[in-house]
Parts: structure tokens; C-alpha cells; sequence
């Protein structure tokens, strides 16, 4: 038979736990994680406030503004981008499975052939191939965990910082409203 008129079905297993070999690594495409509004406005909101103190600050010392590299707000509620790289292995009854491995691996590090234990968990999206959460490369004894981009490691740390500063600050002045009368 021709495997391209009569192409091989592919399971999606639930895992958690799957072993088999890696028959192909697909070609990646990318993935955007949405953000919710909501955590931003607290976040901008809350780093607002420092930054009003600072530009009161810096025009009473008369020391100019204090402004810095400042992300557009569709910027920043674009989510960050990830890697979707499909992992197709075939597992130890022969059944043909397919998986997404969400962020970056090094090249080398799975081969067609290889010898792997994956565990996998579903997406939140049932019409998504499971997500793959680990892999033992058994072959080369290889542990692979692949990272994504979160929603705060997009916001940096320079604004959560300030978000964090500036909730301090607002939480000091309810204090003193409340208490210091």
C-alpha cells in the first residue's frame, strides 16, 4: 500500500506515560498564549503608581523625566510566542501516537530511532494533540524538559518589580488613611 493515499492513523493517547520510539519530529510553528486583560490592567495599574511618583519625583529634584523603554499596551496584551514542535513515536503495542512539544529542544537531542519515555497531560483544548511535559531520551539518557514562555516572564521583571513597589505604596497609603488620623 501507498502511505500517502492510505496514511497510517495517528492516536492521541492520554498518558500520562507513553514509551515508545520517536518515528518523526514534525516542523514547528508557532503558538500565542493569551493574555488576560484583566491581570494586566492590575499589573499597569499597580506599577502606575510608582511611576507617577517617580515623574513627581524627578520634577521637583528638576532632574527631567523618569522614563525608561515603556512597552505599548497591544504589546504587552500580545502574549509571548512559543515553539509547537508534533512528536510522532510509535509505542510498544505498535500504535502510532502523536504529541506537541510546547518550546524549545536542542536539535540533537531527539533522533527518529530514539528510544523515549514521554509523559504527556491534555490540553485545555480537547481538539489539541496531549502536550508533552517531560522526555527520557532512553537511548542517550538525555532528561528533556521543554519551557514556554509564561505570562509574567513576558511582563518582565522590571515591571513586575514595579507593579510590586507600587502596590506596597498603595497599600502604606490605605494604612495611613485609615490608621494614621
Amino acid at each position: 500500500m501507498d502511505g500517502e493515499l492510505f496514511p497510517e492513523r495517528v492516536a492521541w493517547r492520554p498518558g500520562p506515560v507513553i514509551t515508545g520510539h520517536v518515528v518523526r519530529l514534525m516542523d514547528g510553528y508557532s503558538r500565542e498564549i493569551r493574555v488576560r486583560q484583566p491581570v494586566l490592567v492590575a499589573v499597569l495599574g499597580t506599577a502606575g503608581v510608582v511611576r507617577v511618583v517617580l515623574l513627581l519625583l524627578a520634577s521637583v529634584l528638576r532632574a527631567g523625566a523618569a522614563s525608561g523603554a515603556r512597552r505599548k499596551w497591544k504589546e504587552l496584551r500580545k502574549g509571548p510566542e512559543f515553539l509547537v514542535t508534533p512528536l510522532r513515536l510509535r509505542d510498544g503495542s505498535g500504535m502510532l501516537c502523536e504529541m506537541e512539544i510546547h518550546g524549545h529542544l536542542p536539535q540533537s537531542a531527539l533522533e527518529p530511532a530514539d528510544h523515549v519515555q514521554v509523559t504527556v497531560r491534555s490540553q485545555k483544548d480537547a481538539g489539541l494533540a496531549p502536550r508533552v511535559e517531560r522526555i527520557v531520551n532512553l537511548t542517550t539518557g538525555q532528561l528533556l524538559t521543554p519551557r514556554t514562555p509564561t505570562l509574567w516572564s513576558h511582563l518582565g521583571p522590571a515591571l513586575l518589580f514595579q507593579a510590586g513597589l507600587g502596590l506596597l505604596l498603595i497599600g502604606a497609603i490605605a494604612t495611613w488613611l485609615l490608621f494614621g488620623r
